[in-house]
């Protein structure tokens, strides 16, 4: 297997070489061994990062595969791999945040590259690195909301403070104004769970998610009574307008809080 990570952001003369090294399978004098394959890797053009045009000829000359990190693959790595205990717990609860868009300006974006970074930086720091250190380091490697979250996902870590507790009556929703991001992050936590575990269809809710339903309907109660713009971020529509949550539950939440209907 003979690979070219960055295949297009090569200058046009070294693309040029590819067309023998693909058809011919050889480049000047030196042939490729029986049964090689030739694999060129590069971004996109939509990436914003350095990636050539591409000649036709060159194109046409190969299959185009695009990419995409995989969750769960690149958390059984992370399990081999020394990844920080903080990076993985939070990407299990956040699988959406483990990769984001590159942004049109020079800023930082979560990547799998990126939490891997901070994941070394936290390794090399220590665990009682000071809050200061943390905002650095996370707003240096990850997407702003998402270094923002993975903050306040620590707070909960260092003061043993999750969304389970909430859950079993054990801790109540954070209420002083100091607390307002890890308030927001329990308010996102609670949304994904609310996504994985509600059933699409009111016939298909067991008793075990009956009982989850009437836990989550009185902590939506208690979360509007602090921050209606919580409970509202909880039972939001994705960013197209299309609803990421059951109708029936919906239906039933609106109905406890006719306040929120109007907002969602």
């Amino acid at each position: 297997m003979l690979g070219a990570r960055t295949l297009n952001a090569a200058a046009p003369e070294v693309q040029k070489s590819f067309y023998s090294l693909i058809l011919d399978r050889r480049i000047g004098s030196y042939e490729l061994p029986a049964g090689s394959v030739v694999i060129g890797a590069g971004n996109r053009a939509t990436d914003n990062a350095l990636a050539r045009p591409m000649a036709s000829a060159l194109v046409n000359r190969m299959v185009h595969l695009h990419l995409r990190a995989d969750v769960d693959h690149w958390l059984k790595w992370a399990a081999h791999n020394d990844i920080h205990p903080w990076v993985v717990r939070y990407v299990t609860q956040r699988p959406d945040h483990l990769w984001s868009a590159a942004p049109k300006s020079e800023a930082p974006f979560s990547t799998p590259r990126g939490w891997h970074m901070l994941s070394d930086a936290l390794h090399s720091c220590g665990d009682d690195l000071d809050d200061t250190l943390l905002d650095v380091l996370a707003a240096g490697t990850l997407t702003p909301a998402h270094a923002s979250a993975f903050r306040a996902f620590v707070r909960t870590v260092r003061h043993a403070y999750d969304l389970d507790a909430v859950l079993e009556g054990e801790a109540d929703w954070p209420r002083d104004p100091g607390d307002r991001d890890l308030l927001y992050f329990l308010s996102e936590t609670f949304r994904a769970r609310l996504i994985k575990e509600l059933p699409g269809s009111r016939r298909h809710v067991s008793s075990a998610v009956h009982r989850f339903v009437l836990r989550a309907r009185a902590m939506l109660v208690e979360l509007a009574e602090i921050s209606v713009e919580c409970a509202q971020l909880v039972i939001a529509s994705d960013a197209d307008g299309v609803p990421v949550l059951p109708s029936w539950f919906l239906v039933e939440v609106t109905r406890d809080l006719p306040r929120l209907a109007a907002r969602r």
